[in-house]
């Protein structure tokens, strides 16, 4: 039999900051630790858009370059027949009406020409393949938060996460609470949807020594002292609360947490800055934006606290990269978050604006408490490595493409889920 060749989405443009691509970044470090077996691994990549990869591919693993796609020419009828009416309101639910939520398109026949035995689909997206597939769903939050999506983008998803559930050949997801989600409302088999956590993915960046680390702080601008909260600014992530809670604190206790923000600023940017203005934050909280790897395990090295108060998280990648860089952290008790805590973090209500600010103020005051939180969570995280995500996928592909398994594939396979 040839040798199993795997093809992994990739499909991401250069500069893109947000949380999935961490996850292609580890396993392309995980898998390509693994030179144990004739296993070939290949990441499905746009050409010259994938510098943000490269770095983490080596040995098995390769990229798989495909063109890029282009603005299409001429508008789709649809949003033409829209575009004539008036005023801009009418135009504006037209095009709600009248724009078709159209399922994942077929292959363009790549993976298949390239003798792909298996597809693995990293991201919410995919497309349809006779190839068998492995398909990640991630989370279902637009249906337990809908108010955060528009009408069309949870008919899309429905629509998607539907067709690609219902090919694959297995369904991923990082906890058991996400399983029992994706299992209930799609009512797929049990034993199609496997947990399979994944890592921090901090773990896959050389950390800077002491010196460049309070190097690119001091060229980042942040202050001495810190609490950190690494995360896009969707509005689940709750950056409003969070700003409440420093605001509580300023004003009652006369306690000033000073908050570093990083990830990449979306539309709902321009709210979280006016809150932070209307409470006369500006001094005292920094939005970074997109800050690179390094940068970011040199602001881990540094945080006094990381805070984490998501509304929702299938499972939260600052809270094991916290638990990893040695820093003490508080987090929401949503979802998967209090089993991913264990002992090793504070855990608070998110809608609880006084409950946040007394985790901040006992993380930021209390020395004793940091130290025993630091201590949980090394011990907390240390089984979360991407080497091991690797291999719990290796035995995966290999289960689902009628390879030979090894009594250490059988026994990853047996295992219940950490998570």
């Amino acid at each position: 039999m040839k040798p199993l060749s795997v093809i992994l989405d990739a499909r991401l443009q250069s500069g893109a900051s947000g949380g999935v691509e961490s996850v292609v970044i580890g396993l392309a470090s995980g898998l390509s630790s693994l030179t144990d077996s004739d296993e070939r691994y290949r990441f499905l990549t746009y050409e010259g858009q994938d510098d943000w990869l490269g770095p983490f591919l080596a040995g098995p693993c390769s990229a798989l370059p495909i063109a890029a796609p282009s603005a299409p020419d001429a508008r789709p009828a649809w949003r033409r027949a829209a575009s004539r009416l008036t005023p801009r309101p009418l135009r504006r639910a037209a095009r709600r009406v009248l724009r078709p939520t159209l399922p994942p398109p077929p292959s363009d026949g790549t993976i298949e020409a390239a003798g792909a035995d298996l597809m693995h689909f990293t991201f919410q997206n995919g497309f349809l393949t006779a190839v068998p597939s492995i398909y990640h769903p991630h989370d279902l939050q637009h249906l337990h938060l809908p108010a955060y999506f528009d009408s069309e983008e949870r008919r899309r998803r429905e629509v998607w996460y539907r067709a690609l559930c219902a090919q694959a050949a297995m369904v991923a997801v990082t906890s058991s609470a996400t399983r029992a989600d994706v299992v209930e409302h799609y009512a797929l088999p049990p034993d199609k949807v496997q947990v399979v956590p994944l890592a921090p993915v901090i773990g896959a960046y050389e950390p800077p020594g002491p010196a460049e680390a309070r190097s690119l702080a001091a060229r980042l601008g942040v202050p001495a002292a810190f609490a950190l909260y690494p995360a896009q600014t969707w509005p689940h992530k709750n950056h409003l609360a969070l700003l409440d809670a420093l605001a509580l604190l300023r004003r009652e206790q006369d306690l000033i947490v000073p908050l570093v923000c990083t990830g990449a600023h979306n539309a709902f940017f321009p709210t979280i800055a006016r809150r932070a203005a209307e409470l006369g934050l500006t001094d005292q909280v920094v939005f970074l934006g997109f800050v690179s790897p390094r940068e970011l395990r040199a602001l881990y090295a540094l945080a006094r606290a990381v805070v984490v108060p998501s509304l929702f998280e299938a499972a939260s990648a600052p809270l094991w990269e916290a638990f990893l860089a040695g820093v003490p952290a508080a987090c929401s008790n949503v979802t998967s978050l209090p089993a991913q805590a264990g002992d090793a973090a504070l855990v608070f209500d998110p809608h609880d604006v006084r409950g946040i600010a007394d985790a901040v103020a006992r993380l930021w005051r209390d020395e004793p408490l940091r130290t025993a939180l630091v201590e949980r969570g090394a011990l907390r995280v240390r089984a979360f490595t991407w080497d091991r995500t690797a291999r719990h996928f290796r035995a995966h592909y290999r289960r689902l493409t009628g390879r030979l398994l090894t009594d250490a594939d059988r026994a990853v396979l047996a295992a219940p889920p950490l998570l």
